[in-house]
C-alpha cells in the first residue's frame, strides 16, 4: 500500500493533494508515458521536442557524449516536457559515465581497496558534480551487489567487494557524495548480482542463496538502505528461487521468474518483507535476461503488475507503448495499479526536488557551466596512490628498476573495445611511455604479428637475449554481454603466455579484474590496480620502482580460494 506520508517521500497533506490532482488530470497516454524511462535521444538524429511531446516519458537515460551537447539535449528535453523528467546516467566510476571528457575517477572496487569511505564519497561527489552541471538529476549507482563468485563476468570491479559491512560503509559514502550534488541515487541490482557466474544481460541469472543466507547478506544491505530512506531501487533480471519458494510454497520451477517479472520478489520480498515504499525501476529491458522470461507483450504488463513502476529502455518504442496501452485497455493492468505507479513517480520527483509544487522543473542546466577537471584528477590520483595492491612478490622481484632489469618485454592482454559498454581505458601506450620515461628499454609483444620462429623454436637462452624482465598487464575490463573476464591466451601455442616465468623474472599487473591469479597461479609477483585510468597506471609505475609503498588492501580474495595461487 503506497504511503506518501512515509519514507522515502515524507509529503504533507497539501503535497499529496497536488500529486493526486496531477494524476487525476492526466490522460491515459500521459500516465503510460510516465512509466517509460527511455534511452536518451541524440539531437542530431531526432527532433527532441517532438519526441518528448509524442512519448511523454517519465525519464531519459544518457550514454556518454560531449558535455556541451549533453547539456543542450537535456535542457531542450526538459523545457519540452509537461512533467519534469528524470535524467539518469551510469555514474558508477565517475563523470565519464555521462560526458566523454568527464573524470574517470575509478571503479568501486578501487575505492574499497583504499579501505577508506572517503574515497567512495569522493567518487559520488566528483561524478555527481560533473553530471549535475550538465543537467542530470539521477544516477544508476551505487552498485550494492556482493562479489561472491570470482567467475562472475559482469560484477567484480563494479562492486565494493565481498564484505557486506565494507559495502554498506562505501555505499553510504557514495550516496552522500551524490546527494550533496542534487543527484538521486538508484541502488542496484535487486535481488543481488555476484552469485552466479553468468551475466543477466545474456540470460536470467540466479541468486542461488538460501532465503536465510540472502537475508544475512543482500537482505541486510537493502534493509539498511531502506531504513536510511533510499528513494529508488533498480530491479534486475535475476532470479532468487529460495525467496519465491518461501513466499509461495509449492511453486513449480517453471513458474519461477527473474525479479523484473516476479510479484513475489518485488511486492512480496522488497515491498512486503523489507518494507520498501519507494520507486522501483527495471534494469534495461532489451537484455536477454529480461526477454527470456515471457513474450514481451505479456512481459511488460507483468513487470508493472509485479510492483515495478518504470520500464528502462525499449526495443521498438511504439510497440512497447502499445503493449502497455493494450494491457491497460483490457484490464490486465488495472487503473488502480497504473495510478499507483504514476503517483510513485511524481511523488519521487516532488520529494527529491526535481519538480516543484507547481509541477515545474526546479533546475535546467545553463550553457555556461564550469567543471574543475584538474581538481577532480588530483583527487583520483590520491585514491590511486592508496589503492594499488601488492598481492604477492614471492621471488622479491621488486623493486623493478632500470639497473636490475634494463630491458623489459611488455605484454598487454585485453585492452580492447570489444564487448559491451566499457570505461574505455587503453593502457598499452601509457605503460610503454611511462616505463621509457623511467629509463627502461621497452619492447611490446605484438599479438597480431607473431614471430613464428620465437613461438615454435626459441628457448630460454634466446629469450634472455631479448629481455631481462617480462611485465604482463591485463586490462580485461568488466563489461556487459561477455561470458567471461578470464585470461584468453593466443590459442596458437598460448604464444603470449609467460612459459618462461620460472627462468626469467615476470611481473603481472591487472588494471581491471582482480582475479587473474586463477589463470596464472605460478607467477611470482602479482599486483591489482582495479582501474585502467591514467592515475592508476602512473601509481603502478611508481610503486613498481619502489618510489612509494603499496597501500591497497584487497577487498576480495585475489587468491580465489585456490592454494596454488599462494605458492
Amino acid at each position: 500500500m503506497l504511503d506518501l506520508h512515509a519514507k522515502p517521500y515524507y509529503l504533507n497533506n497539501d503535497q499529496i493533494k497536488i500529486i493526486e490532482k496531477m494524476v487525476a488530470n492526466m490522460s491515459q497516454a500521459a500516465k503510460i508515458g510516465q512509466l517509460f524511462f527511455v534511452i536518451g535521444q541524440d539531437e542530431n538524429a531526432v527532433d527532441l521536442e517532438a519526441f518528448v511531446n509524442k512519448y511523454q516519458p517519465g525519464g531519459m537515460m544518457y550514454r556518454p557524449d560531449k558535455a556541451a551537447k549533453i547539456q543542450h539535449e537535456l535542457a531542450t528535453a526538459q523545457i519540452s516536457s509537461k512533467i519534469p523528467l528524470f535524467f539518469a546516467a551510469n555514474l558508477e566510476s565517475g563523470g565519464n559515465g555521462l560526458i566523454t571528457e568527464g573524470t574517470w575517477f575509478g571503479t568501486p572496487l578501487q575505492m574499497a581497496a583504499t579501505d577508506d569511505p572517503k574515497s567512495a564519497y569522493e567518487l559520488g561527489s566528483v561524478s555527481g558534480n560533473e553530471a549535475h552541471q550538465v543537467g542530470v538529476n539521477m544516477s544508476f549507482a551505487p552498485i550494492v551487489d556482493i562479489d561472491k563468485n570470482f567467475k562472475n563476468p559482469i560484477m567484480n570491479t563494479r562492486t565494493f567487494g565481498s564484505n557486506k559491512n565494507r559495502i554498506i560503509k562505501m555505499v553510504d559514502a557514495q550516496l552522500k557524495g551524490l546527494e550533496e550534488n542534487n543527484i538521486i541515487p538508484v541502488v542496484k541490482h535487486f535481488p543481488g548480482d555476484g552469485v552466479d557466474d553468468r551475466d543477466q544481460h545474456l540470460l536470467s541469472s540466479i541468486n542461488s542463496l538460501s532465503a536465510e543466507d540472502w537475508m544475512e547478506s543482500y537482505g541486510q544491505i537493502y534493509h539498511h538502505l531502506i531504513e536510511e530512506g533510499i528513494s529508488t531501487v533498480m530491479i534486475a533480471h535475476i532470479m532468487q528461487p529460495a525467496w519465491e519458494r518461501k513466499l509461495q510454497p509449492g511453486i513449480e520451477d517453471k513458474d519461477l521468474r527473474p525479479a523484473t517479472s516476479s510479484k513475489l520478489l518485488v511486492n512480496g520480498l522488497l515491498r512486503g518483507v523489507l518494507h520498501f515504499n519507494g520507486l522501483a525501476i527495471t534494469d534495461a529491458t532489451p537484455m536477454i535476461g529480461y526477454n527470456a522470461a515471457l513474450d514481451r507483450k505479456d512481459l511488460l504488463p507483468a513487470t508493472i503488475n509485479a510492483g515495478i513502476d518504470m520500464i528502462l529502455f525499449n526495443k521498438n518504442i511504439d510497440e512497447d507503448y502499445q503493449f502497455v496501452t493494450n494491457a491497460v485497455n483490457n484490464g490486465t493492468i488495472s487503473q488502480e495499479r497504473l495510478n499507483e505507479a504514476v503517483k510513485r513517480i511524481l511523488a519521487t520527483k516532488l520529494a527529491q526536488k526535481i519538480m516543484d509544487e507547481n509541477g515545474q522543473a526546479t533546475f535546467i542546466a545553463k550553457e555556461n557551466f564550469s567543471i574543475d577537471y584538474a581538481k577532480h584528477k588530483k583527487m583520483a590520483e590520491a585514491v590511486a596512490k592508496k589503492s594499488v595492491t601488492l598481492v604477492k612478490d614471492r621471488d622479491h622481484l621488486l623493486p623493478m628498476t632500470p639497473k636490475r632489469y634494463p630491458r623489459v618485454r611488455l605484454v598487454v592482454l585485453g585492452d580492447s573495445d570489444d564487448g559491451g559498454f566499457k570505461e574505455g581505458g587503453h593502457v598499452t601506450n601509457l605503460f610503454k611511455e611511462r616505463l621509457e620515461m623511467a629509463g627502461f628499454k621497452v619492447t611490446v609483444f605484438d599479438r597480431k604479428h607473431l614471430d613464428f620462429h620465437e613461438v615454435f623454436e626459441e628457448g630460454i637462452a634466446d629469450a634472455k637475449q631479448k629481455f631481462d624482465l617480462a611485465l604482463y598487464v591485463a586490462n580485461v575490463e568488466t563489461a556487459s554481454n561477455q561470458t567471461t573476464t578470464r585470461l584468453d591466451w593466443i590459442h596458437l601455442m598460448a604464444a603470449d603466455s609467460p612459459w618462461f616465468m620460472k627462468s626469467i623474472p615476470t611481473i603481472f599487473v591487472s588494471t581491471a579484474n582482480p582475479y587473474h591469479l586463477y589463470d596464472i597461479p605460478s607467477v611470482s609477483t602479482f599486483i591489482n590496480a582495479y582501474t585502467g585510468n591514467v592515475p592508476s597506471v602512473e601509481a603502478v609505475i611508481r610503486k613498481l620502482q619502489g618510489h612509494e609503498a603499496f597501500e591497497g588492501k584487497s577487498p576480495v580474495d585475489p587468491f580465489c580460494g585456490d592454494f596454488t595461487t599462494k605458492l
